[in-house]
């Protein structure tokens, strides 16, 4: 079975949940109703089913590969890179003076969830030129802006981001590369990256890399780092390119997932220096990164609901078609679909899919609002700000758990690669971990988005949740009154937690940062609840419109309520009460 785009579900948490009536009414947006979305979902989910997931297992078993200095992508994907650039889709949520379309991030979320979905390798390189995009759109110069981005958009040219050193991963405060500035006001840049994905590929005619260096002279750790644009091949004034810059691939990884994906070792200077060119001022490279940084954790969020997605597509599936073993109340062997267990496993897989999708939709809103609303950006920003390590942190470790649901539901047929579903297995263990791992997500989130502001933001979303409650109350008894009921102990252990946190950060921060990815956990889990008891009044308001559809919306939200948002209150615990038990033991003695 080949990926199919849940569309549906997609327009219902957009018009339900992400209000995009709201976005469409913003400045620039007016163009972008519910109307075109649908449409644009709808063309998106043909090119995506029909060109790119096909070519999913392909890449599996015959990944990109090195010889001599260059990369050959596997067979099909450059013509489908060509193909995806042709048709707008690299410039949907980019600005339409360099060429892109102008799309709100909310209907572009759609577009990143379904690519990955369909090819989680192939999507890697669009998504890297995404960030790319973004950053030079910050910090470069007009000069820049008007050579490069629209090459980038059109796809003529694609992007990576080069933090990582063999010396130097998370802590970046420990890179090295070096860029000495020369007469003509353009820098030579020498030493090594690694994991570059796509930092070397036969898909573009260019590659333009955003390199994090530092100065001679320059402050000592983070404050000292510097962003700088190094081409593969330089770039004569009228776009045209020009020789070959002193940056060269000399080796791509052996990976357990996403193997068509070519991460690259790149060096940069062992030939007198690569050209590169500041972007902003020195010094302050990290603060331009983040903003790439910051684009791409949110797009491998999506990553996260687009794997746990097409796992869980091909366990219901395999779960109709495997007849096996008796009814437990009839007398003949029936399809998997119908014993219990199973359908517990096909139900935690579809509720965190969908508590995880109407999250980062619902942020994607967030962040369309702080770019164009009249008033209360700021206050927009920071919810988007707020969410952003939650739908990467939260969305990649719930990928994890579905795709090994998906595997279970297959049973031993899981087990073997024919079946497909252990690439997703595969695939999906890289996305808690590059782009920042789920620690270095759940301590932003503690750290810079909880205490600096006091946990503004926080009980902000605890004062929405319960306003929730009381519309689910509001109904009547029944499975919105039970909904209502884990929804308020599970914002009552967040709000607990919250009030842990403030307090004690300064008291015994390490036994704060012990219990901060079992925040990230808690965190994600309730916002997700409160999303799904959303959905489940939006359902209920529209049931007599699509029975089955909203129906199944309204199981799935007492589902989650019943069996994921009643694991808050523990969470908690552990979180408030369990931070010595991890502090406390001594290195030596593991």
């Amino acid at each position: 079975m080949s990926y199919r785009a849940p569309q549906k579900d997609m327009m219902f948490v957009m018009k339900e949940l992400a209000d995009i009536d709201g976005v469409s009414a913003l400045p620039g947006f007016e163009d972008f109703g519910e109307e075109t979305a649908a449409a644009v979902v709808e063309e998106s989910a043909k090119f995506c089913e029909s060109v790119i997931a096909p070519l999913n297992w392909t890449g599996d078993q015959q990944p990109s590969f090195w010889k001599e200095g260059h990369v050959t992508t596997t067979p099909g994907f450059k013509d489908a890179f060509a193909q995806f650039t042709q048709a707008g889709w690299q410039g949907v949520i980019h600005d339409p003076e360099y060429g892109g379309q102008g799309a709100p991030k909310v209907i572009a979320t759609a577009c990143m969830e379904m690519l990955n979905a369909a090819n989680l390798s192939f999507a890697l390189c669009p998504l890297l030129t995404d960030g790319a995009i973004e950053a030079l759109m910050t910090a470069a110069s007009d000069e820049i802006k008007d050579l490069y981005i629209p090459k980038l958009i059109s796809g003529e040219w694609t992007g990576t981001m080069n933090l990582t050193e063999p010396q130097a991963g998370s802590d970046l405060a420990a890179v090295r590369t070096k860029a000495e500035k020369q007469a003509d006001g353009t820098y030579k840049v020498f030493g090594t990256k690694i994991y570059i994905t796509y930092g070397e590929h036969d898909m573009s005619e260019n590659i333009v890399h955003l390199v994090l260096a530092r100065c001679p002279g320059a402050p000592e750790g983070v404050k000292g780092i510097s962003l700088f644009l190094v081409p593969k091949f330089l770039v004569n004034a009228d776009g045209s390119l020009g020789a070959r810059n002193d940056v060269h691939c000399v080796s791509i990884e052996h990976k357990l997932g996403i193997k068509a994906s070519p991460t690259a070792v790149l060096q940069y200077g062992d030939h007198g220096g690569a050209v590169g060119y500041l972007l902003g001022e020195e010094n302050r490279g990290l603060e331009y990164m983040f903003i790439m940084m910051n684009a791409a954790r949110f797009a491998v969020g999506m990553q996260g609901i687009a794997v746990a997605d097409c796992a869980y597509q091909k366990a219901v599936q395999y779960a109709r078609d495997r007849v096996q073993s008796k009814d437990l109340v009839g007398p003949a062997a029936v399809p998997i679909i119908e014993h219990p267990d199973v359908k517990r496993m096909l139900m935690t897989m579809r509720a965190y899919i969908e508590g995880a999708r109407a999250t980062a939709y619902f942020a994607a809103s967030e962040c369309d609002k702080a770019h164009r609303a009249a008033e209360g950006r700021p206050t927009h920003q920071a919810l988007y700000e707020y969410l952003v390590p939650i739908v990467k942190g939260f969305s990649t470790e719930m990928s994890v758990e579905v795709a090994s649901l998906a595997v279970q539901v297959h049973g031993g047929m899981g087990f073997i690669e024919e079946t497909g579903i252990a690439q997703m297995y595969r695939d999906a263990r890289i996305l808690p971990i590059y782009e920042g791992t789920t620690a270095i997500q759940a301590n932003d989130l503690v750290g810079r988005k909880t205490v600096r502001d006091a946990g503004q933001v926080a009980y902000s979303i605890i004062g929405q949740i319960e306003a929730t409650e009381k519309e689910l109350l509001a109904l009547g008894q029944g499975d919105a009154a039970v909904i209502a009921k884990h929804l308020a102990d599970a914002r009552a252990a967040y709000a607990a937690t919250v009030d842990y946190l403030l307090k004690n950060f300064k008291v015994d921060i390490k036994q704060v940062f012990a219990g901060s990815v079992t925040y990230l956990r808690l965190a994600g889990l309730v916002i997700g609840g409160w999303q799904m008891g959303r959905a489940y009044l939006a359902a209920q308001r529209l049931e007599k419109h699509d029975l089955d559809f909203y129906s199944a919306k309204k199981v799935t939200a007492l589902f989650y309520a019943q069996h994921l948002l009643t694991q808050a209150p523990g969470l908690s615990l552990a979180i408030t009460q369990g931070g010595a038990s991890v502090t406390q033991m001594k290195a030596e003695h593991f």
